[in-house]
Protein backbone atom coordinates (compact mmCIF):
# COMPACT_ATOMS: atom_id res chain seq x y z
CA UNK A 1 0.00 0.00 0.00
CA UNK A 2 1.53 3.66 -0.51
CA UNK A 3 0.11 6.38 1.19
CA UNK A 4 -0.06 9.96 -0.05
CA UNK A 5 -0.78 13.42 1.65
CA UNK A 6 -1.65 16.56 -0.24
CA UNK A 7 -1.28 19.55 1.64
CA UNK A 8 0.21 23.08 1.33
CA UNK A 9 -1.08 25.84 4.47
CA UNK A 10 -2.59 28.26 2.15
CA UNK A 11 -6.12 27.39 0.64
CA UNK A 12 -6.83 27.88 -2.99
CA UNK A 13 -3.95 25.84 -4.34
CA UNK A 14 -5.18 22.57 -6.14
CA UNK A 15 -5.17 20.37 -2.99
CA UNK A 16 -8.67 18.53 -3.55
CA UNK A 17 -8.35 18.60 -7.50
CA UNK A 18 -5.11 16.99 -7.33
CA UNK A 19 -6.00 14.02 -4.70
CA UNK A 20 -9.45 13.27 -6.74
CA UNK A 21 -7.38 13.42 -9.74
CA UNK A 22 -4.53 11.46 -9.03
CA UNK A 23 -7.51 8.87 -7.42
CA UNK A 24 -9.37 9.03 -10.47
CA UNK A 25 -6.70 7.84 -12.63
CA UNK A 26 -5.17 5.10 -10.16
CA UNK A 27 -8.89 3.65 -10.06
CA UNK A 28 -9.30 3.65 -13.96
CA UNK A 29 -5.87 1.50 -13.51
CA UNK A 30 -7.71 -1.03 -11.92
CA UNK A 31 -5.58 -0.12 -8.66
CA UNK A 32 -8.16 -0.16 -5.27
CA UNK A 33 -8.03 3.76 -4.17
CA UNK A 34 -8.97 4.98 -0.90
CA UNK A 35 -9.55 8.81 -1.02
CA UNK A 36 -9.65 10.62 2.53
CA UNK A 37 -11.15 13.69 3.47
CA UNK A 38 -9.27 15.49 6.69
CA UNK A 39 -10.38 19.15 5.61
CA UNK A 40 -14.00 20.18 8.02
CA UNK A 41 -14.85 22.40 4.87
CA UNK A 42 -15.52 18.45 3.32
CA UNK A 43 -14.59 19.98 0.05
CA UNK A 44 -13.95 16.75 -1.28
CA UNK A 45 -16.93 14.98 -0.20
CA UNK A 46 -18.97 17.48 -1.22
CA UNK A 47 -16.82 16.95 -4.99
CA UNK A 48 -18.64 13.74 -4.78
CA UNK A 49 -21.51 14.64 -4.09
CA UNK A 50 -21.67 13.77 -0.60
CA UNK A 51 -23.48 16.10 1.88
CA UNK A 52 -21.64 16.27 4.99
CA UNK A 53 -24.56 17.57 7.43
CA UNK A 54 -27.02 14.14 6.58
CA UNK A 55 -23.50 11.68 7.28
CA UNK A 56 -24.37 9.34 10.16
CA UNK A 57 -20.22 8.91 10.51
CA UNK A 58 -16.86 10.08 8.58
CA UNK A 59 -13.19 10.56 9.32
CA UNK A 60 -14.00 12.10 12.60
CA UNK A 61 -15.51 8.82 13.92
CA UNK A 62 -12.48 7.57 13.04
CA UNK A 63 -10.53 9.90 15.23
CA UNK A 64 -12.98 9.67 18.16
CA UNK A 65 -12.60 5.60 18.33
CA UNK A 66 -9.69 6.22 20.55
CA UNK A 67 -6.03 5.91 19.61
CA UNK A 68 -5.80 2.66 18.09
CA UNK A 69 -8.97 2.49 15.77
CA UNK A 70 -9.64 -1.10 13.92
CA UNK A 71 -10.38 -1.86 10.46
CA UNK A 72 -14.40 -2.31 11.03
CA UNK A 73 -14.09 1.66 12.39
CA UNK A 74 -12.90 3.08 8.81
CA UNK A 75 -14.90 0.57 6.39
CA UNK A 76 -18.27 1.57 8.71
CA UNK A 77 -17.81 5.10 7.38
CA UNK A 78 -16.61 4.34 3.81
CA UNK A 79 -18.79 6.11 0.51
CA UNK A 80 -18.62 4.52 -2.19
CA UNK A 81 -17.89 6.80 -5.64
CA UNK A 82 -18.96 6.60 -9.65
CA UNK A 83 -15.53 4.57 -9.90
CA UNK A 84 -16.01 0.58 -8.51
CA UNK A 85 -12.67 0.83 -6.96
CA UNK A 86 -12.93 4.24 -5.60
CA UNK A 87 -13.90 4.99 -2.19
CA UNK A 88 -14.01 7.95 0.09
CA UNK A 89 -13.56 8.60 3.64
CA UNK A 90 -15.64 11.66 3.81
CA UNK A 91 -15.33 15.22 6.18
CA UNK A 92 -17.83 16.84 8.32
CA UNK A 93 -17.60 19.80 10.16
CA UNK A 94 -16.91 18.06 13.65
CA UNK A 95 -12.76 17.50 12.48
CA UNK A 96 -12.74 21.54 13.62
CA UNK A 97 -13.20 20.28 17.08
CA UNK A 98 -10.69 17.77 16.92
CA UNK A 99 -7.83 20.27 18.24
CA UNK A 100 -9.99 21.31 21.52
CA UNK A 101 -11.04 17.32 22.09
CA UNK A 102 -7.34 15.63 21.40
CA UNK A 103 -5.10 18.27 20.77
CA UNK A 104 -3.35 17.96 24.40
CA UNK A 105 -3.82 14.10 24.67
CA UNK A 106 -0.53 11.95 23.81
CA UNK A 107 -0.49 10.00 21.02
CA UNK A 108 -3.10 11.13 18.88
CA UNK A 109 -0.97 12.20 16.46
CA UNK A 110 -0.74 8.52 14.99
CA UNK A 111 -4.72 7.46 14.96
CA UNK A 112 -4.68 7.97 11.07
CA UNK A 113 -1.63 6.50 10.21
CA UNK A 114 -3.14 3.34 12.60
CA UNK A 115 -6.69 3.01 10.93
CA UNK A 116 -4.88 3.12 7.19
CA UNK A 117 -2.26 0.40 8.26
CA UNK A 118 -5.42 -1.37 9.46
CA UNK A 119 -6.82 -1.39 5.74
CA UNK A 120 -3.00 -2.68 4.25
CA UNK A 121 -5.13 -5.75 2.26
CA UNK A 122 -8.17 -3.73 1.20
CA UNK A 123 -6.37 -0.75 -0.90
CA UNK A 124 -3.42 -0.53 -2.98
CA UNK A 125 -3.34 3.26 -2.24
CA UNK A 126 -4.47 5.88 0.01
CA UNK A 127 -4.45 9.36 -0.71
CA UNK A 128 -5.03 11.83 2.34
CA UNK A 129 -6.37 15.35 1.35
CA UNK A 130 -5.32 18.36 4.19
CA UNK A 131 -6.95 21.50 5.60
CA UNK A 132 -4.98 24.46 5.28
CA UNK A 133 -4.17 24.76 8.45
CA UNK A 134 -1.75 23.13 11.06
CA UNK A 135 -3.66 20.91 13.85
CA UNK A 136 -4.76 17.56 14.63
CA UNK A 137 -5.75 16.66 11.08
CA UNK A 138 -2.99 17.81 9.04
CA UNK A 139 -0.31 16.41 11.63
CA UNK A 140 -1.79 12.80 11.47
CA UNK A 141 -2.23 12.56 7.95
CA UNK A 142 1.67 13.85 7.44
CA UNK A 143 2.20 10.90 9.77
CA UNK A 144 0.56 8.39 7.84
CA UNK A 145 2.21 9.07 4.37
CA UNK A 146 5.31 7.68 2.62
CA UNK A 147 5.18 10.75 0.35
CA UNK A 148 4.05 14.34 0.68
CA UNK A 149 2.59 16.14 -2.59
CA UNK A 150 2.56 20.11 -1.93
CA UNK A 151 0.68 21.97 -4.90
CA UNK A 152 1.67 25.03 -5.50
CA UNK A 153 -0.68 27.90 -7.48
CA UNK A 154 2.49 29.62 -9.63
CA UNK A 155 1.94 33.21 -8.22
CA UNK A 156 3.76 35.27 -5.24
CA UNK A 157 1.59 34.55 -2.24
CA UNK A 158 1.53 30.64 -2.92
CA UNK A 159 4.98 30.74 -2.39
CA UNK A 160 5.10 32.40 0.54
CA UNK A 161 2.79 29.94 1.70
CA UNK A 162 4.68 27.41 0.79
CA UNK A 163 7.34 29.01 3.05
CA UNK A 164 5.29 28.25 5.75
CA UNK A 165 5.03 24.28 4.69
CA UNK A 166 8.52 24.05 4.39
CA UNK A 167 8.67 25.23 8.03
CA UNK A 168 6.27 22.62 9.37
CA UNK A 169 7.74 19.66 7.77
CA UNK A 170 11.12 20.57 9.31
CA UNK A 171 9.16 20.34 12.70
CA UNK A 172 7.68 16.79 11.55
CA UNK A 173 10.62 15.54 10.96
CA UNK A 174 12.60 16.70 14.17
CA UNK A 175 9.59 15.19 15.81
CA UNK A 176 9.02 11.88 14.47
CA UNK A 177 12.73 11.21 13.90
CA UNK A 178 12.36 10.63 10.08
CA UNK A 179 12.53 12.74 6.57
CA UNK A 180 9.98 13.15 4.57
CA UNK A 181 10.00 12.15 1.11
CA UNK A 182 7.29 15.32 -0.66
CA UNK A 183 7.35 16.51 -4.20
CA UNK A 184 5.94 20.25 -4.97
CA UNK A 185 3.81 20.49 -7.85
CA UNK A 186 3.33 23.56 -9.71
CA UNK A 187 -0.23 24.64 -10.13
CA UNK A 188 -2.44 26.89 -12.32
CA UNK A 189 0.28 27.46 -14.84
CA UNK A 190 -0.62 29.89 -17.30
CA UNK A 191 2.20 30.17 -19.90
CA UNK A 192 0.55 33.23 -21.30
CA UNK A 193 1.57 35.97 -18.13
CA UNK A 194 5.22 36.28 -16.78
CA UNK A 195 3.97 35.83 -13.23
CA UNK A 196 3.87 32.43 -13.66
CA UNK A 197 6.74 31.93 -15.56
CA UNK A 198 8.85 33.89 -12.66
CA UNK A 199 7.14 32.33 -9.76
CA UNK A 200 7.91 28.81 -11.23
CA UNK A 201 11.53 29.92 -11.90
CA UNK A 202 11.26 30.77 -8.38
CA UNK A 203 10.05 27.46 -7.12
CA UNK A 204 12.62 25.81 -9.27
CA UNK A 205 15.63 28.29 -7.80
CA UNK A 206 14.63 27.94 -4.34
CA UNK A 207 13.62 24.34 -4.29
CA UNK A 208 15.73 22.59 -6.82
CA UNK A 209 15.02 18.59 -7.75
CA UNK A 210 12.22 18.65 -5.25
CA UNK A 211 9.98 20.33 -7.74
CA UNK A 212 8.24 18.57 -10.07
CA UNK A 213 9.78 19.61 -13.31
CA UNK A 214 6.65 20.25 -15.33
CA UNK A 215 3.28 22.16 -14.67
CA UNK A 216 -0.10 21.37 -14.05
CA UNK A 217 -2.04 23.82 -16.18
CA UNK A 218 -5.21 26.57 -15.59
CA UNK A 219 -7.70 24.18 -17.38
CA UNK A 220 -11.59 25.03 -17.40
CA UNK A 221 -12.79 21.29 -18.31
CA UNK A 222 -11.01 20.29 -14.70
CA UNK A 223 -13.73 22.60 -12.86
CA UNK A 224 -16.54 21.73 -15.03
CA UNK A 225 -15.43 18.26 -13.78
CA UNK A 226 -15.71 19.02 -10.42
CA UNK A 227 -19.62 20.69 -10.82
CA UNK A 228 -20.20 17.37 -12.76
CA UNK A 229 -18.93 15.43 -9.15
CA UNK A 230 -16.68 13.20 -11.42
CA UNK A 231 -13.01 12.70 -11.49
CA UNK A 232 -11.43 14.83 -14.39
CA UNK A 233 -9.85 11.52 -15.75
CA UNK A 234 -13.87 10.49 -16.03
CA UNK A 235 -15.00 13.31 -17.10
CA UNK A 236 -12.17 14.82 -19.25
CA UNK A 237 -9.90 12.18 -20.18
CA UNK A 238 -8.46 13.99 -23.11
CA UNK A 239 -7.98 17.42 -21.35
CA UNK A 240 -4.79 18.86 -20.68
CA UNK A 241 -5.04 18.89 -16.93
CA UNK A 242 -5.67 15.23 -16.93
CA UNK A 243 -2.82 14.99 -19.33
CA UNK A 244 -0.34 16.53 -17.25
CA UNK A 245 -1.62 14.81 -13.56
CA UNK A 246 -1.00 11.47 -15.71
CA UNK A 247 2.72 12.53 -16.14
CA UNK A 248 3.58 13.13 -12.66
CA UNK A 249 1.79 9.67 -11.54
CA UNK A 250 4.35 7.96 -13.44
CA UNK A 251 6.83 10.15 -12.10
CA UNK A 252 5.16 9.39 -8.49
CA UNK A 253 4.60 5.75 -9.15
CA UNK A 254 8.42 5.25 -11.48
Amino acid sequence: MKVWTVANQKGGVGKTTTTVTLGGLLAQQGKRVLLIDTDPQASMSYYFGIDSEELSSSVYDVFMAGSSPGREDVLDSLCPTKLDSLFLLPATMNLSTLDRKLGSKSGMGLILRKAIHSLIDDFDYVIIDCPPTLGVSMVNALAACDRILIPVQTEFLALKGLERMMHTLEIMAKTLAREFEYTIVPTMYDKRTNAALEAYQSLRATYGDSVWSAVIPVDTRIREASQAQMPPSVYCPKSRGVYCYNNLLKQLDS
